[in-house]
């Protein structure tokens, strides 16, 4: 809930422009609506695919949710139906990279047509068509118009990592519906790492004893979500991280690490010493087995290897492995996981997969047909592409540093150094991947730290690159978001719910109003302020509080429109009744903050708060009078608004820096 006087996002009532999201390719609007009501008959008209049919009882379902409306279960023998979809091939066995995605939706005051070569372009249409429906003079309806729209990029991919904390089937299935809603085509699952094994291997059990702590999937559950995410549109393209990140590997099998154990799960974060030993022929061995059984479960082209973060320490310090390098004439390390990298490619092909790894894995002796992932930057994608390789950008687009959607929207696999590729270059990048790894991430905030700011990304990879108007982009998320909960994500309800737990009660509103304003610290600043293990309990406000502030940004658009000039007198008032509640509301939750060791730590936050609230309040009195202020006071204010905008309790005061805007808009007098 925002603060009175703070516009509140509405499901949109007769836009003129629907605001959908991802931004079709291309809309043109009609006159009129296909008005929802009982009479709603779809008939599908294509080759049998079970893909379509399971979609349309879910668009049923869901658009009878959105609306109210009680709609008849679909029959295929509809005679005279009035939403007509229709596909012209069934599409592969297996879902491709490349697979036709597109489709052409057009509404009359009638009818509604849905066209598309495959079944992935019916699901993508049917997506859309949900997004147009909104409540008007005569009741729910759609607007007459003509879509025609494809994918900008072939592979739009969220990765979630289980392996830090564990996600249960129900949550990776809730994940896919919101992938499904925003046209994310790929999940990728990272599903080991040094903290946890997760999928049951029959060749090699102990990783299930031994490596997950009792949290892994079963093969079934791999089946299962496998054929949900297809159902969807989605491939699923495993991750099982090396020669690093390993320490859970070695847990089971010690016998692949370069340095004697024991090796325990790994509790902490961060960049471990632990790696494969490329030198002995039994890793590779070991290696060919687990990955022939991993590649008959999951069935997509690609096989993610990681590669990532190696930092050479146990081979340094292993003197049978300094011997094989200097036989070998590799020069260092990175050479070293050169050679294990070509002798894994060798083995993923041969299991019919395609290798995929972070940027780390590049170099000259990878045969082509390797995608690079990278985490580091766009010149890494373009030195990847430049070289011949297939490339893909998850630069910019990891959720967890808890980054504005803007940020990530304005980040584009054709930006930076990659602007100047080629075209033939271009054809190299394949997309890029919204990524949400899981050290500070439990079952219950999962949902709010990736929705809707990974909508953001999904529009970046599927819309067309000129499509960067963030205001725009904001105002359609909003209307976006609302959606996402009547799919089923938690996104909103979650964020209830924790503040509920810390609060210990349901009267929560004065604690939200401060939680509404606050921010988690940005980047990787959490674990250098405090030390995080798996076992820490993710329970405090930080682990509740929004990555981005929905309000303290309303309010940067009122602060700025405001000394612009271009603020009415309702506006005015608008702003000065928001900052009163923020005054005021220390008054409010102060007896809650006191005595509860979850909440204590806010005290600071809420008492800032006030101050900054009362220094707004007085500034614009100030700014309305002429615009002077004392001298003395202003940069009293001026070097309070700056110790408030330090982090205290892992949180940033978003209101802040929008008063100080106020402040340094006034003349000392």
């Amino acid at each position: 809930m925002l603060p009175m006087g703070l516009p509140a996002p509405a499901l949109a009532q007769g836009d003129a422009d629907p605001a959908l999201m991802p931004s079709p390719q291309k809309i043109q609007m009609g006159t009129g609506k296909f008005l929802i009501n009982s009479n709603l008959k779809i008939a599908l008209r294509g080759l049998e695919d079970m893909r379509v049919k399971h979609a349309a009882e879910r668009f049923q379902a869901a658009l009878s949710r959105i609306t109210g409306i009680p709609l008849p279960p679909n029959n295929d023998h509809v005679i005279v139906p009035n939403f007509i979809v229709n596909w012209t091939t069934s599409g592969e066995k297996i879902q491709k990279l490349g697979e036709d995605e597109s489709y052409r939706l057009e509404v009359t005051a009638t009818e509604v047509h849905l066209d598309a070569p495959t079944p992935l372009g019916v699901l993508h249409g049917l997506q859309t068509f949900l997004q147009l429906v909104q409540i008007g003079p005569e009741g729910f309806a759609a607007p007459v118009l003509v879509i025609e729209d494809s994918p900008r990029f072939p592979w739009r991919g969220l990765l979630i990592d289980v392996a830090r904390h564990f996600m249960p089937v129900e949550v990776i299935k809730r994940e896919l519906d919101g992938m499904e809603a925003v046209k994310f085509n790929v999940l990728h699952w990272h599903l080991s790492d040094d903290q946890g094994f997760r999928v049951e291997s029959r060749k090699s059990p102990r990783f299930a004893k031994m490596s997950s702590d009792g949290s892994f999937y079963t093969q079934d559950q791999i089946r299962e979500i496998i054929e949900y995410a297809r159902d969807r549109g989605i491939r699923v393209v495993p991750e099982f991280d090396m020669p690093g990140h390993t320490t859970s590997w070695f847990v089971a099998y010690p016998e692949l690490a370069s340095a004697p154990g024991p090796y325990e799960i790994s509790r902490h974060f961060g960049v471990h010493d632990a790696a494969m030993d490329p030198t002995r022929e039994h890793t590779y061995k070991f290696l060919d087995e687990f990955i022939g059984e991993m590649a008959r479960l999951f069935p997509d082209q690609y096989f993610h290897i990681g590669g990532d973060e190696v930092n050479g320490k146990q081979w340094a310090s292993n003197p049978k492995i300094q011997a094989f390098m200097h036989a070998h004439g590799l020069k260092n390390a990175r050479d070293l996981q050169a050679h294990f990298n070509k002798r894994l490619q060798t083995i993923v092909r041969k299991h019919g997969k395609i290798m995929e790894g972070w940027d780390e894995i590049l170099h000259a002796d990878l045969p082509k047909e390797v995608v690079v992932q990278s985490w580091r930057g766009q010149k890494a994608l373009a030195d990847a592409v430049q070289q011949g390789y297939w490339g893909m950008l998850s630069f910019g687009y990891y959720l967890d540093l808890m980054q504005p959607a803007s940020q990530h929207y304005l980040i584009d696999p054709f930006g930076g150094a990659a602007a100047n590729l080629s075209a033939e270059e271009k054809q190299r990048v394949l997309g890029g991947e919204a990524c949400m790894w899981s050290e500070l991430i439990t079952p219950v905030n999962i949902d709010e730290r990736i929705w809707p700011r990974a909508a953001a990304v999904a529009e970046r990879l599927w819309s067309p690159q000129e499509a960067r108007n963030v205001d725009d982009m904001y105002s359609r998320l909003a209307k976006l978001s609302e959606r996402l909960e009547w799919a089923g994500l938690e996104h909103v309800r979650s964020y209830d719910l924790m503040l509920q737990r810390l609060r210990g009660g349901t009267d929560i509103q004065p604690l939200r109003v401060l939680a509404d304003v606050l921010e988690p610290v940005k980047g990787y600043a959490r674990p250098h302020t405090k030390h995080y293990e798996t076992t820490t309990p993710l329970n405090r406000l930080v682990d509740a509080v929004r990555p981005e502030s929905d309000v303290a940004r309303a309010f940067a658009g009122e602060v700025q429109r405001f000394l612009n000039k271009r603020a009415s007198p309702t506006d005015l008032e608008g702003m000065r009744t928001v900052l009163a509640i923020w005054r005021d509301n220390d008054q409010r939750l102060a007896p809650a903050l006191h005595g509860n060791s979850l909440l204590e730590e806010a005290v600071p936050l809420s008492q800032n708060l006030a101050g900054i609230a009362a220094t707004g309040l007085q500034t614009l009195e100030y700014l309305n009078a002429g615009g002077r202020a004392p001298a003395a006071w202003r940069q009293q204010q001026l070097d309070l608004l700056k110790q408030a905008q330090t982090p205290q309790a892992e949180l940033l005061n978003m209101v802040a820096p929008s008063v100080q805007k106020l402040v340094e808009a006034t003349s000392p007098q």
